[in-house]
């Protein structure tokens, strides 16, 4: 199993690499591709060294899959010329997910959509990605009408250059700035950029990916992205309303038996889910689970996972092991 990973020396691209080491893909060569700046340059992946490679050689090698993490730009030009080539692509950027000829996958949720003739197959926003695993096994039984969800994004979904202005601020440096206000110390509701209607990029990304996850335009969701100084993952305040009423216990035992999902909730020993405790984690925890006393077949929960675990590289990683099973690499 040959696997290129393109974009392997930013954040998501190095977890890239760790997951597939922690999850012993069986990597047979590994293609790192990185920016004419990087050729050349050495990491190191399961104990051995590896160079740098370009755009170009990589195809040239003929993986069998290539993960890309690169930005969409890269993933515009570079993703159909890989996927021209035989090479099945999985990516991280925001390029292909509403694209009706291509699929948006998280394997829990749907992973069936994937067939052999699919090349280029999209990842969610990290932030979908989590509230789909829950809301999946909830619509299957009870029928969602409704979701209002505000978000608690980690600085890590920025990349490092925002990590570095968090860390810069905490030790009082003045530094390069994601970010156009201060982030230690505050909450900036504004994430992406924002569009016509009064929504940033990251809310509208929410509502469309999940409909097209979900494969149910019926849907209704609204949404509120919040960037916070935290590491180790994102949070999500979650307002679920059903077409019919649900025995709460019945629906924390669905939770707690589904995949990718663990439930923490005990709130009489202070159980439930925070970016500190999900850090380094690939599944997706929630808790605070109780009904909405305003109106019926109505409740609220806390969600949270690792963004650049489940929310990037362990999705990805789920999705090419899924492949593999089916034989489509």
């Amino acid at each position: 199993m040959k696997v290129a990973v393109v974009g392997a020396t930013g954040l998501v691209g190095t977890k890239i690499l760790e997951v597939l080491a922690e999850r012993s893909f069986p990597v047979s060569e590994l293609l790192p591709v990185a920016s004419e700046n990087s050729i050349g340059k050495k990491i190191l992946f399961n104990g051995k060294e590896y160079s740098i490679m370009g755009m170009q050689s990589a195809i040239d090698a003929k993986p069998n899959v290539a993960i890309f993490s690169a930005g969409g730009n890269t993933s515009l030009e570079w993703a159909p010329k890989f996927a021209a080539a035989g090479i099945t692509v999985i990516d991280n950027s925001s390029a292909w997910r509403m694209d009706p000829d291509k699929k948006l996958v998280v394997p829990e949720v749907n992973a069936n959509v994937i067939t052999a003739s699919d090349k280029i197959i999209a990842n969610p926003n990290c932030s979908t990605i989590q509230l789909v695993v829950v809301l999946k096994p909830l619509h299957d039984k009870y029928r969602i009408k409704r979701v209002v969800v505000s978000t608690y994004q980690s600085v890590t979904g920025t990349g490092v250059k925002a990590v570095n202005q968090l860390m810069n601020e905490r030790k009082g440096i003045v530094g390069e700035m994601a970010y156009k206000y201060q982030i230690d110390l505050n909450a900036i509701p504004h994430i992406d950029v924002f569009l016509d209607n009064g929504y940033t990029k990251e809310e509208m990304k929410m509502t469309n990916e999940t409909k097209k996850i979900m494969n149910d335009e019926n849907i209704l969701l609204t949404a509120t992205c919040v960037r916070i100084p935290t590491i180790g993952g994102h949070s999500e305040s979650v307002n679920i309303e059903f077409e019919n009423d649900f025995d709460l216990t019945e629906l924390k035992s669905i939770l707690a038996t589904s995949a990718g999902i663990i439930l923490q909730d005990d709130i009489s020993n202070f159980i439930y889910p925070m970016p500190i405790t999900a850090h380094d984690k690939d599944e997706t925890f929630v808790g605070r689970i109780r009904r909405d006393e305003t109106q019926a077949n109505t409740m609220n929960c806390w969600v949270v996972s690792d963004n650049l675990r489940k929310g990037a590289a362990t999705n990805a990683i789920q999705i090419a092991e899924y492949l593999m099973e089916k034989k489509f690499i």
